[in-house]
């Protein structure tokens, strides 16, 4: 169960907004989580808390296919984002190093920065306890699930590979 305040965006949010280009010279997580947002929302590395939750509109992490932006979002404290949609690169950039994305319109729609919310992601089930309100986005399939419960898809590998006599 991953449970959050809600830290709220716009339309397309592109990966330099999420992880300035000029930090790109950098791969370490905790190093990205420092400048995480911040051409967007100066303040937001001050604010987010481990477990926090980002919900933005449409076509979240649109832009260049870097993978520093979804690792700066994990590092930072993130635990998932929801988001009406998602560029397709940066969902899959998001589901290989572990971070769950959610698409749900509705609970977009109808929750505000500051909100609590639950997710569910075995489920889908997304609960803002501040409205009291629920909603549901599609659960993964297993497979994914499980990858990125391992956190992302080298972890899944690995774990793969050591279950297997070579």
């Amino acid at each position: 169960m991953l449970k959050g305040t809600v830290h709220k965006y716009g339309a397309n949010v592109n990966t330099d907004a999420v992880i300035p280009a000029r930090y790109l010279n950098v791969s370490q997580p905790a190093a990205l989580a420092k400048h995480c947002m911040e051409d967007i929302d100066k303040d937001f590395v001050e604010r987010v808390k481990p477990g926090d939750i980002i919900i933005a509109t449409t076509n979240f992490g649109c832009g260049s296919s870097r993978e520093h932006a979804p690792l700066a979002i994990k590092a930072a404290g993130v635990s998932c984002v929801i988001a009406k949609t998602f560029a397709r690169i940066f969902f899959r950039n998001a589901i290989n190093i572990g971070l769950p994305l959610f698409e749900c319109e509705e609970a977009v729609a109808q929750t505000e920065a500051g909100d609590i919310l639950e997710v569910d992601p075995s489920s889908g089930r997304i609960k803002n306890l501040t409205k009291g309100k629920e909603f549901t986005a599609q659960p993964y399939p297993d497979f994914m699930a499980e990858l990125i419960s391992t956190g992302g898809l080298i972890e899944y590998t690995k774990k793969r590979l050591a279950g297997r006599r070579v």
